[in-house]
């Protein structure tokens, strides 16, 4: 498992590990109530990447790319 410091750089290996695996990948999210954060992962079971936040932006940003991710999965688009 791989923490990803920078929103730019998990996006760009959230949708590396998408495009590698459409099939075998998942994303995950957990929300820590005592420390206000969120932690997303995704992985495709070989590759597992993982970032946490409490930044409002980083949240809106986040909330986009998995809305993306998902409109992708759901189509079966590559």
């Amino acid at each position: 498992m791989v923490f990803v410091e920078t929103f730019e750089d998990f996006e760009k290996a959230a949708e590396r590990v998408y495009l590698n695996a459409p099939m075998k990948t998942r994303c995950v999210m957990k929300y820590d109530h005592s420390n206000s954060s969120l932690q997303v992962k995704v992985t495709d079971n070989t590759v597992c990447i993982q970032f946490k936040t409490d930044s409002q932006q980083e949240l809106k940003k986040l909330e986009k790319l998995i809305g993306n991710l998902m409109k992708h999965m759901a189509s079966g688009e590559r």
